[in-house]
């Protein structure tokens, strides 16, 4: 079985359990934050609506740089200003991603590829590892403190990897 193959099964299940909470981020919220040092619900869903982008990075390049010597540091993308705007970035995203996912050779996967800012690399590793610790493991990461954001405000959180307090699908 090819990485691609494998790996595709296991990025639909999360960009569908992503969504599923991107779904629930009511537009009357974007500006709340469970504390000062927080991102606002609004940054951080569009953070995680976002992320996919960096899996093209990640596959048709061999690094990125956040803050190139000779040009300006990468910033983020323009944040969501309301739920339909939201998942519109997250869809494409998601999409255009898998669809690198899917055409991307066993060889590729096992290539290096580096983060970097200001030319000097913050980590190297093979592209197959990229994709499943550095970008699943982010955006699984940021789609739980969503889910905190959600308790907080007393929305229902999505049953993901089991039932939540909201939702027993099985």
């Amino acid at each position: 079985m090819s990485i691609s193959a494998d790996l595709l099964p296991e990025w639909d299940l999360e960009m569908a359990a992503t969504r599923k909470t991107l779904e629930r981020i009511p537009d009357d919220k974007f500006d709340w934050r469970p504390h000062a040092k927080s991102s606002t619900m609004g940054a951080l869903a569009s953070h995680v609506a976002s992320l996919p982008q960096w899996v093209d990075a990640t596959m048709n390049q061999h690094s990125f740089d956040l803050a190139p010597v000779d040009g300006p540091a990468a910033g983020p993308p323009a944040p969501a200003t309301d739920g339909k705007q939201l998942l519109a970035m997250f869809d494409e995203n998601a999409a255009a991603a898998r669809k690198a996912i899917e055409a991307a050779s066993d060889e590729s996967y096992a290539q290096p590829w580096s983060l970097k800012k200001g030319g000097t690399a913050m980590f190297t590793m093979p592209r197959s590892m990229v994709l499943r610790r550095f970008f699943l493991s982010h955006i699984i990461h940021h789609r739980a403190q969503l889910g905190v954001y959600l308790r907080l405000n007393d929305i229902a959180v999505p049953a993901v990897y089991g039932p939540s307090a909201d939702e027993a699908p099985f």
